[in-house]
Formats: C-alpha cells, sequence, structure tokens
C-alpha cells in the first residue's frame, strides 16, 4: 500500500509543479502593474492579484484553504503577524489569504529567479541573512511598512519546523520589531501544510484541506521582547496541540 502512496505522490508532484508554472505565468500579467506601482497600493493589488491566483490553484491540486478568524483584524493598525512554519505549502498559504495587504521577509537570493523572483519580491522586504547591513536595512523597511499600515508576516521559527513538537523555539526579531513599533502581534497557525509537503521528503505532495487560524491580537507595549515573544510562543503552543 505505501508504494502506492508513493507512487501516487510523485505523481501528484509533478501535476502540481507543472500547474505551478503554468499559472504562475498567467498570474504574471495581472502582477505587471507592481512594476510602477507605489506603496501601499503595490501590496494591496499584490495581495489581491496572489490570492485569486492561489484560490484556483489550491482548488486545483486538491488543497483548498478554510481561513478561521478573520475578524481579529477588524480596527486593528498595522500588526506583525507570526506564523508556524511547517514546509513549502505555508508560503502560498499566509501572505494571499491574510485578511489584509501585508509584506513578508524573504529571502534576497529568491528574487534573481525569472518571473518567480519578480513576483515573489513585490510582496516581500528582502533580506540577504549573510550581511549585516542587509539586515538592518530590512529591519527599518520593515519599521515603514508598519507605519503605513500595512501587516508584516514573519516566521518567527526562521526555518521550517522538522521535529515533531507544535512549533521550534522562535527567534526575537518579530517580537523586537513589534515592541519597538509598539505595534500589536497577530499570533497565526497553519494546519495540515506537512501532510501535502513533508519537510522530511523530497518531490512528494498529497492532496489534502488546509487550515489558518487567527488567535486574538497580543499587545506589545509594556512588554520587552523577550515576554513578548515566550508569551506568544506559549498561546500557540497550547492553541496547536488542541486543535491540530
Amino acid at each position: 500500500m505505501n508504494i502506492f502512496k508513493e507512487i501516487f505522490a510523485r505523481i501528484w508532484a509533478t501535476w502540481a509543479l507543472l500547474l505551478f508554472v503554468a499559472t504562475m505565468l498567467i498570474a504574471y500579467i495581472f502582477y505587471s502593474p507592481c512594476h510602477f506601482l507605489k506603496e501601499p497600493q503595490k501590496a494591496r493589488w499584490h495581495r489581491y492579484v496572489s490570492r485569486v491566483w492561489m484560490t484556483v490553484y489550491l482548488n486545483l491540486i486538491g488543497c483548498p484553504l478554510k481561513v478561521k478568524n478573520a475578524q481579529y483584524f477588524n480596527g486593528l493598525p498595522g500588526c506583525v503577524v507570526v506564523s508556524n512554519h511547517n514546509s513549502l505549502m505555508d508560503v502560498p498559504v499566509t501572505t494571499p489569504f491574510m485578511p489584509r495587504a501585508n509584506k513578508t521577509i524573504a529571502k534576497k537570493s529568491f528574487s534573481s529567479i525569472p518571473v518567480f523572483g519578480w513576483i515573489y519580491s513585490f510582496g516581500s522586504v528582502l533580506v540577504d541573512r549573510n550581511s549585516d547591513a542587509s539586515r538592518r536595512k530590512s529591519y527599518e523597511e520593515m519599521k515603514k511598512v508598519l507605519q503605513i499600515d500595512l501587516d508584516m508576516v514573519i516566521y518567527p521559527e526562521g526555518t521550517r519546523n522538522r521535529t515533531d513538537k507544535p512549533l521550534k523555539e522562535f527567534y526575537d526579531g518579530a517580537f523586537r520589531l513589534a515592541t519597538d513599533t509598539k505595534k500589536p502581534v497577530v499570533p497565526t497557525l497553519v494546519f495540515n501544510t506537512k501532510k501535502v509537503l513533508p519537510v522530511h521528503k523530497t518531490f512528494y505532495m498529497l492532496p489534502h484541506t488546509l487550515e489558518m487560524h487567527f488567535l486574538p491580537p497580543v499587545e506589545s507595549i509594556n512588554l520587552t521582547s523577550k515576554e513578548l515573544r515566550e508569551k506568544v510562543f506559549k498561546i500557540m503552543w497550547d492553541y496547536y496541540e488542541a486543535n491540530a
């Protein structure tokens, strides 16, 4: 039985990859205004096109998405959204389906990939993690994103969670950004992406319904970045254990 599952997963991964490339080329036509739009209009247009593209794509690969508790964004200023990170599948789920326009922190190296890299950079604050100057510059850019009432989407685990625990230890950056700017943090949990694209398997995909849950915002005022990080970590850990 497992051999048939393995074969099917490779066939499905091939279908998903071909479909991704084909739909990306079509979507790029609609992304092209991002070349000349200014912020925040660029982020809003990018999110709109991304949501349409990913809604079509996720349904065609058998991975429809359910979003819960988007009402927590009502009335909030620009905020820091922190999400768990289990799989490469998290990326096409988070940014497009946030309730509001947003930017995410992203690797600068990906921006050089034709077509995909351009789309990727339109919706991102790019950073070269090997450069202190680039990290400082990206941090200032993230502050500017929040100042114009866009949201910043960050994976505080840094890289994909390869453990069997609900979360990896969080880095401090997202929470320092929130405390420095006095912006609230919205904890976010994505479910089932590691069932679709398991982190320990290569070229393997299975269809499965995905979910993204938003949790109540956590105020950053009067907290240190460490206190905020520990508070949000516990909230997300407890929720994941109760709902996975």
